[in-house]
């Protein structure tokens, strides 16, 4: 596996790459790895000739009350991991590399994240969006793959790659769970023995308004039901909402439909979602 921290230097293996005649695949992260990215690279080399993956916590998308001094950064261990997983590439930017002296051009996409984690966290979609856009100039992937438990993010920068034209195929990947079915997060070390217990309750929450709408109960009712049982947990709630899919918008019964979360359990902010089955039962 390359490691990589110049930009003339990535821009050479992936030139390589492609006089070969071979498709390139870019996991973006911000390290810390877990099962969840590894997941994401597994689907990689699926998709590609070659993997690439980038790590840089990036300070653009944090708020100024955010974690992003203390956000885990573990290179090492990060490193060892994707050179067992098989990645071809790692590109790890120095932030004088991501933001020169002078930086001045931001990457907003608006609708699709004026709300929810967007309203939450102003700023933090634009922040999401002009890095990544950096990243895909950098690397010139072919594809690109995104864990769908960053639902929202998942459709800024879907929106993002069609309203400029970049001709990269975004692939999203299940989220990967605990076998209790708390979602996998680079935030949930920041948990303590007994808020870990009790952050369960967001995915079954979810779970049991899923199947309250499915089964034909008033959606606003089993949101209700929801916010409650968080509520009960001990969380505070930013959001618990049931959105079109695709524009994070007010839903329709036509087209698909997402239910999606944000709360905090202690210090900690989890997000979660999951898609409304309509089954016949």
């Amino acid at each position: 596996m390359q490691t990589l921290r110049d930009l003339d230097a990535l821009r050479e293996a992936v030139s390589a790459y492609r006089a070969g005649g071979e498709r390139v695949a870019l996991v973006p992260t911000m390290g810390a790895l877990h099962a969840g990215h590894m997941a994401l690279v597994e689907a990689a080399r699926r998709a590609a000739d070659r993997v690439a993956v980038s790590i840089f916590v990036n300070p653009r998308q944090f708020g100024p009350n955010e974690d992003f001094a203390r956000y885990p950064r573990k290179e090492q261990t990060d490193s060892a991991m994707l050179k067992r997983a098989g990645v071809d590439l790692l590109w790890m930017p120095p932030v004088e590399v991501m933001y020169p002296e002078g930086y001045a051009t931001n990457i907003s996409v608006s609708g699709v994240s004026d709300r929810w984690d967007g309203a939450a966290r102003p700023g933090h979609f634009d922040g999401v969006a002009t890095v990544v856009a950096k990243l895909f100039n950098q690397v010139r992937p072919d594809i690109a793959l995104f864990g769908e438990k960053d639902w929202q993010q998942l459709q800024v920068i879907r929106r993002m790659v069609t309203d400029l034209n970049l001709g990269i195929d975004i692939q999203g990947v299940l989220t990967q769970r605990e076998d209790d079915g708390l979602a996998l997060s680079s935030r949930n070390v920041y948990l303590s023995p007994e808020e870990r217990t009790r952050a369960v309750a967001l995915p079954r929450a979810l779970g049991a308004a899923e199947r309250a709408i499915a089964d034909g109960a008033d959606p606003e009712a089993a949101l209700a039901q929801a916010r409650e049982t968080l509520t009960a947990a001990g969380f505070e709630i930013d959001y618990v909402a049931l959105v079109d899919a695709a524009t994070l918008g007010d839903p329709a019964e036509d087209r698909p439909r997402r239910l999606i979360a944000a709360a905090r359990m202690g210090a900690t902010r989890l997000i979660d979602n999951i898609p409304v089955d309509e089954r016949i039962r």
